[in-house]
Order: structure tokens, then C-alpha cells, then sequence
């Protein structure tokens, strides 16, 4: 396996790209924006820059990971001769089905389908191709350069053959593959959501304010970074939409997003992304201002 293609050049897809092409494999990063490829792209050169500066890779690196990937506005172009094809497109099912069919029809029929997806069904991606066996999830977490995990989930027909392969793979990329069955939040995000969401609850009930909560857990529970600044990383909407796949899935009112959550989402305060959400970011990404909202 030596031919790549990603689907998705935002902040998880040109992850991905970096990652296969560090590491020698040729790759096709396609999406349907120019602007989009050109900001990936960009991206993955900051990231690499970054490396560097820290004497962990040299510049014959750098020049060498740019090299190995091509970029494409077209699926049908960039998917030819691929051996496999990783979808990070937006969270959302309609579009994942969409890519997938047209996939299936476009790829070779060797090629092995795998989603990025972080809760949408595998099984129900996998339904809409005539390769069922041949479709898996990749969910790198981010940001993928740096996170060692890959969470491999395996649709209720992905065979055993394409599971070995891509747990393989993703050794090859210095990663650390888990194996999980697909069930609504696989396993990350079934224990990661709930916690976001009771966290955004603590908050709207009054017990604590956004330093207090996100103080508690990195200092009581040692968390790298507190809930509430996770959220806002991982971005609310993407909460929102993670949250909403488990409480359909599961029909458990454990699963329901907050709505306060629900407010800020609708009122586009996304987190990071947008610049504001528990934390205010129009001065520096990094989560040292509380929103006005908060105070």
C-alpha cells in the first residue's frame, strides 16, 4: 500500500495528508475548494515548519513530505490507483453518504474505503457501496500529527482482512491503532461527549464558572486541558453533532446536548473556529479570556 488519498482538506483531512506523506506515502488530497487545498497545504507547511524549529525533522524532510502529496478538486481524478481512501469531510451523514457512493463508483475496486468520521455509523457508510467488506473507520484524533491514537472501527461486515491491514498501517505511521465495533460514539467520543456535556451542564446550572470547571479537572483530575477549552477546540458544532448521533442512537437521555449548547451553536459561538465560545479568542487562540457571557 503506497497511494493515498484523503478526502477533506480542513483541519483534520490536511492532518491526515501530513501524516501519510511524513511518512512516504504518495498522496491525493482532494476537496472541492482551491481555497480550501491552498489553506491545507499551507497548513501542513506551518506544522512541518514547526517540526524543525524543534530539530525533530530537517528541511530535506520538509521539502520531501511537500513533495509527496498532489492536490485535486475533482474525487474521480484524485482517487484513481489509489490503494486507499481516507473521507474526512464535515460530520455530517447526508455528505458522508454522498462521497461514499460516489467512492465506490470511482475508485478501484480494490480499494479499501475508510472514515475519519468521530460517531457516524460505519455499518450505514458502508450500506450505500458494493464493497461493504472493504469499508472501516480511521478516526485520527487531533491534531494528527502530534496524537498518537487511531481508533479502528469496524463495520458490521468489514472483514477481517481489511481490519489487519489498516491496523498495519496505522503502525506504520507511528501510531497506536485500537480496534473498537461500531455502536453509536465508538469509544472515544461515548466517554469523552457525555463529559463535555456535563461539564457545559455544570455551567448552565450555576454550580461553577468556566475557570472554576476547567481548573477542577486539570489540577483534580490531571487533564491536560480543562472541558470547556476541549470543547471550544474540538468546536462546538462538532459537539453538538457528535452528541445528537448518540442520543438518536441510543434514545438515552443521557446523550441529550445541553442547551446551552445548543444556544451557542445556533448563535455561531463555536469555539475556537469562530473565534468565541466558553473562551474568547479574538486576541489569541490560546483559552486566557472568558467570554463576556461568562463573567
Amino acid at each position: 500500500m503506497k497511494n493515498i488519498a484523503v478526502i477533506g482538506a480542513g483541519t483534520m483531512g490536511n492532518g491526515i495528508a501530513h501524516v501519510f506523506a511524513q511518512n512516504n506515502f504518495n498522496v491525493n488530497l482532494i476537496d472541492i475548494s482551491q481555497e480550501a487545498l491552498e489553506k491545507g497545504i499551507a497548513n501542513i507547511t506551518r506544522n512541518l515548519d514547526r517540526l524543525i524549529s524543534k530539530e525533530r525533522i530537517s528541511e530535506e524532510n520538509k521539502k520531501q513530505t511537500l513533495h509527496n502529496i498532489t492536490t485535486f478538486t475533482s474525487i474521480a481524478k484524485g482517487v484513481k490507483n489509489v490503494d486507499l481512501v481516507v473521507e474526512a469531510a464535515t460530520e455530517n451523514i447526508e455528505l458522508k453518504l454522498k462521497i461514499f457512493k460516489q467512492l465506490d463508483k470511482e475508485a478501484s475496486e480494490n480499494t479499501i474505503l475508510a472514515s475519519n468520521t468521530s460517531s457516524i455509523s460505519i455499518t450505514k457508510i458502508a450500506a450505500v457501496t458494493n464493497r461493504p467488506k472493504k469499508v472501516i473507520g480511521m478516526h485520527f484524533m487531533n491534531p494528527v500529527p502530534i496524537m498518537k491514537l487511531v481508533e479502528i472501527i469496524r463495520g458490521y461486515t468489514t472483514s477481517d482482512e481489511v481490519t489487519n491491514i489498516i491496523m498495519e498501517l496505522s503502525k506504520t505511521l507511528n501510531k497506536v491503532p485500537v480496534e473498537v465495533n461500531d455502536y453509536p460514539g465508538f469509544v472515544a467520543n461515548r466517554i469523552l461527549m457525555p463529559m463535555l456535556n456535563e461539564a457545559i451542564e455544570t455551567l448552565y446550572n450555576g454550580v461553577a464558572g468556566v475557570y472554576e470547571i476547567d481548573t477542577v479537572m486539570k489540577l483534580g483530575m490531571a487533564h491536560p486541558m480543562g472541558p470547556l477549552q476541549l470543547a471550544d477546540f474540538i468546536g462546538l458544532d462538532v459537539c453538538l453533532s457528535i452528541l445528537n448521533v448518540m442520543y438518536n442512537g441510543f434514545k438515552n437521555p443521557k446523550y441529550a446536548p445541553c442547551p446551552l449548547l445548543v444556544n451557542m451553536v445556533q448563535a455561531g459561538k463555536l469555539g475556537i473556529k469562530s473565534g468565541e465560545g466558553f473562551y474568547d479568542y479574538s486576541k489569541s487562540r490560546k483559552a486566557e479570556i472568558i467570554s463576556k457571557q461568562f463573567n
